[in-house]
């Protein structure tokens, strides 16, 4: 199967994918983009899709979707992605953070994720984990990392 039939298959099973929690007006429904956030995954390896989507303050959404290399550690999680994209154009100042995929419960980032969103986001930042089944879970930054390696630690 090629990548242009990973992603179909994706957003297929996207299009389905919506998260009404008011706490968070952009939910998984925003996430996929009406079933479209994985248009940019390259996951030929994995066939496993991620999106995530980071709010400002100020209400501006990045959005984020795993992107896989032959050389596996140089792959880039969504989670990453989308704090990349904001803290590139300027932004430090995060509302909270959606991510969803394709898992049985509600999605859970990675180590390195959970090393990032703990250098750029407020620990008491909410994150919304949930996956396309419509299963969520609300936590913190400092519950994904307790005791993260911050810049503090380097002084």
């Amino acid at each position: 199967m090629d990548k242009k039939k990973y992603i179909e298959e994706a957003n297929k099973m996207l299009s389905k994918a919506y998260i009404p929690y008011s706490k968070f007006p952009v939910g998984a429904a925003l996430v996929t983009k009406e079933g479209k956030i994985y248009t940019g995954c390259n996951i030929p390896y994995s066939k496993f899709p991620v999106g995530a989507a980071l709010v400002t303050k100020e209400g501006k959404i990045y959005t984020g979707c795993n992107i896989e290399n032959a050389s596996y550690g140089l792959c880039n999680c969504a989670e990453r992605t989308a704090i990349f994209k904001a803290v590139s154009e300027g932004e430090r100042d995060f509302s909270y953070l959606v991510i969803t995929g394709e898992t049985d419960g509600p999605i859970s980032p990675c180590g390195a994720c959970r090393q990032v969103i703990a250098e750029f986001c407020d620990p008491k930042m909410p994150v919304l984990l949930t996956n396309v089944k419509g299963d969520e879970k609300e936590v913190t930054v400092e519950q994904l990392l307790p005791g993260a390696f911050t810049i503090d630690d380097l002084k």
